[in-house]
């Protein structure tokens, strides 16, 4: 399953300041996604299609590191 961290925020550029509320409009928890990210399905079943860049930033993500993985 693909976690969505802070950085996957950032790399989409997302403004944090808006993200913040925006969690909380959601019921989700701002300090445990800055502590140890949100499974991309989370956010999904916000039903908000803004979330979809953020999760295919993590994807990308996670796929180059499994592809470092791979290579060692």
């Amino acid at each position: 399953m693909t976690r969505v961290t802070i950085q996957d925020l950032r790399a989409a550029r997302y403004c944090l300041a808006g993200v913040r509320p925006w969690f909380r409009r959601h019921g989700l928890d701002w300090q445990a996604f800055l502590d140890g990210g949100i499974e991309a399905e989370a956010l999904r079943a916000t039903g908000d299609a803004l979330v979809e860049p953020v999760i295919r930033k993590a994807e990308a993500r996670e796929t180059v590191a499994q592809e470092a993985d791979n290579g060692r």
